[in-house]
């Protein structure tokens, strides 16, 4: 496609597309519940370190790959081949699996909040038969379609972003005012204490400044190309992370630490700054809870979807059966949408065997997806290296600095995310059930399952499609091109020979 016709979105748009898939209140209420105000700085080294050169290497995977479409499978399989691509894509629609068991539970305390004006408390058996019933519903009205559920989604993420910035400003506001904070605000509170517990919040960090992936696909439609892209999205990262921070700052100014609740910790925070000037608590919860509510099942209902639709067409024909990757005609694979269904149900189910409140429950829930949304990033990285390591000549637009700066950076990134993801696999305080049975059981059954069936698949391939499929496409690009620059070489000798 031409470049002119690809080249549409301005530097603006590619702002507010990064603030949208990244940035999220409930990202602050979590971190702050585990580390208080300890994670303002955690979130901006984070974003340093992590979401700005994580943006970088996907922007040169898509430099790469720019006659594609550019998603995860292609990237990995640039530079690891088709099987560890495979199994990349595998764990973007696994981890969104586990991102429904934490997701599920908020959409029904900000429904309460909506319609009744409290937090209405379940218990965690009942939480999560609800949930299960919430997600069934979803599952059926995605199958259906939902196109007129992006403009709802673009309004409340705009309405929950400038939410924030009135909290931030308010509150503020109310601490130059004079105010005493529900904790301090001092040196000792933001420092954070180096343990295993604390590096198992790390998953909880990159959680929240991930995104990256779904805005860098975009990189060769922005409006001068990867250049723009990379001066937008550092100046983005760098907004965000002073976002998260400074909203991380003053989230405990009318709400204490140990009052906020993982369901329900955004109603909570406008409450309290709603008692503080004098607003109707009632009328605030209501719009905060109506905001979030419709957010949060927007984005259940396009999250249904959006995953199993990309994997299942994604991937190489033949590793799954005809029917289960069959679209209907919202183009959605049916089959394969209610297998997603039943496959989240026990994951719903089992940990709540070992909590004892919806608080517990939570805490494992987005435990577990923090460090299940881990391993995708993860597989990215190590093709990354492999890429920088060993197929480094092959011609693309944009590098992300030398050879050995972008060794060393995703060298770096690789050691921290194995730490942080072993980290909160094994939590501190967890139930060992859970532990055992959800956090590494789930991991290994479903893996397990991936590379099995990969197998399967590549065993029915002939020797020479199996070839093609397993090879990086970095490494046919380049002996593609060093047998090009051997031919001119040798056309270049023989008029000289001739001589």
């Amino acid at each position: 496609m031409a470049g002119s016709s690809r080249n549409t979105i301005g530097k603006f748009g590619l702002l507010s597309m990064t603030f949208a898939a990244v940035f999220s209140f409930n990202n602050v209420i979590n971190n702050n519940i585990q580390l208080g105000i300890a994670s303002a700085p955690v979130f901006l080294v984070a974003t340093i370190i992590y979401f700005i050169p994580f943006c970088l290497i996907i922007a040169e995977f898509v430099s790469l790959n720019k006659n594609s479409e550019a998603g995860v499978y292609a990237w990995v399989k640039s530079a690891l081949g088709g099987r560890w691509a495979f199994m990349t894509a595998y764990t973007y629609w696994f981890v969104n699996l586990f991102f429904f068991t934490a997701l599920l539970p908020r959409v029904i305390a900000y429904a309460s909040y909506a319609f009744l004006g409290h937090d209405y408390i379940f218990t965690p058996i009942t939480t999560a038969i609800i949930s299960i019933c919430l997600f069934a519903f979803s599952t059926l009205i995605s199958n259906s379609g939902a196109k007129l559920l992006g403009p709802m989604t673009s309004v409340t993420s705009t309405l929950m972003l400038l939410l924030t910035f009135s909290y931030i400003v308010l509150a503020g506001a109310a601490l130059i005012g004079g105010v005493e904070p529900a904790n301090p605000i001092n040196v000792e509170a933001m420092t954070p204490h180096f343990n295993w517990a604390f590096l198992g919040i790390i998953a909880w960090i990159f959680q929240a400044a991930g995104g990256a992936e779904s805005v860098a696909v975009y990189v060769n439609d922005v409006k001068g190309g990867s250049r723009s892209f990379v001066k937008v999205i550092i100046i983005s990262g760098l907004v965000i992370g002073v976002l998260y921070s400074v909203a991380s700052l003053l989230i405990n100014v009318f709400v204490a630490q140990s009052a906020l609740h993982f369901t329900g910790g955004t109603v909570q925070v406008f409450e309290g700054l709603s008692a503080h000037y004098g607003l109707p608590a009632v009328l605030m919860n209501r719009f905060v809870g109506v905001v979030s509510f419709t957010a949060m099942f927007g984005s259940l209902l396009m999250w249904t979807a959006a995953p199993v639709k990309i994997f299942f067409t994604e991937i190489p024909k033949g590793i799954f059966g005809e029917k289960t990757i069959r679209l209907n005609k919202h183009g959605v694979p049916t089959r394969a949408a209610w297998i997603q269904f039943l496959i989240v149900i026990p994951l719903m189910l089992i940990p709540t065997l070992g909590s004892n409140s919806v608080q517990e429950l939570m805490n494992t829930l987005i435990n577990m997806t923090a460090a299940a949304s881990m391993l995708p990033p993860l597989f990215i990285m190590l093709a990354y290296l492999n890429l920088r390591l060993k197929y480094d000549d092959v011609e693309r637009d944009f590098k992300m600095g030398s050879r050995m700066q972008g060794i060393t950076i995703v060298s770096t990134l690789i050691v921290i995310f194995t730490v942080g993801f072993i980290a909160s696999t094994f939590p501190t305080g967890a139930s060992i059930i859970t532990i055992v049975f959800y956090n590494v059981g789930g991991l290994v059954l479903f893996l397990g399952y991936a590379w099995w069936k990969y197998n399967k698949y590549s065993k029915g391939l002939d020797d020479k499609t199996r070839y093609h499929e397993d090879t990086p496409l970095a490494r046919i690009v380049l002996e593609s091109q060093n047998e090009t620059a051997r031919v001119k070489a040798a056309n270049i000798a023989k008029p000289l020979s001739g001589a």
